[in-house]
């Protein structure tokens, strides 16, 4: 009984081998468990989802839109040449816009960008009301300004109400900084909301 047992084994054991070796000349052996989707067998662990890359900001870009979640804002950002009233006037009328001679994106210094507000019950073109409530913004909320390729998260550090007296809004020149400003005109000396806030990073879009 012990040697059928035995042939029967290495019977068995050569059967087993010879059809191994032909599956693996025919490549039809299966993959091992796990390896074929090792995280669907729940056998090693997800790797972690990425935050975004944050960028190295070597080369400074200009602004083309403006987001504040908190309080609905979603403009255009336009960036004109000249810096003569007339010319700022009109691109307000397509949206907001960064002041020429202030920092670019990714750049020290601080960027400045105006935007018309309007509380009046009819307002035929909607950008007169660009940067309505803009006041509301509170301390730690998120101001997005975005180029083409890039975000950039600026934490607001105070909004307030400038006296139409000033005549200067002050720009920190060392610091990353943006400057929100409504107006009614960049010509009149009007009561306006200043809105200051510090870059946090910025993020390949």
């Amino acid at each position: 009984m012990a040697k059928q047992s035995t042939a029967f084994a290495f019977t068995f054991v050569a059967l087993f081998a010879l059809s191994f070796t032909f599956l693996a000349g025919v490549d039809m052996l299966p993959e091992p468990v796990g390896l074929q989707n090792p995280e669907q067998n729940g056998l090693v662990e997800a790797e972690p989802t990425r935050g975004p890359f944050v960028r190295d900001s070597a080369n400074p870009e200009m602004p083309v839109r403006i987001v504040a979640k908190s309080i609905g804002l979603d403009k255009t950002v336009a960036n004109p040449d000249a810096t003569d009233v007339d010319t700022l006037d009109k691109a307000l009328q397509g949206g907001t816009v960064r002041y020429p001679t202030s920092a670019r994106l990714g750049e020290e210094g601080t960027v400045l960008i105006f935007g018309h507000s309007s509380y009046l019950p009819i307002v035929r073109n909607q950008n007169y009301k660009a940067f309505n409530g803009i006041q509301k913004l509170k301390e730690g909320e998120i101001v997005s300004v975005y180029s083409a390729t890039t975000e950039y998260r600026y934490a607001v550090t105070s909004a307030r109400l400038a006296n139409a007296t000033e005549d200067v809004v002050e720009l920190p020149a060392t610091g990353k900084f943006l400057t929100l400003v409504t107006c009614d005109s960049f010509g009149k000396k009007t009561d306006r909301f200043v809105v200051v806030a510090e870059l946090q990073g910025s993020y390949t879009i």
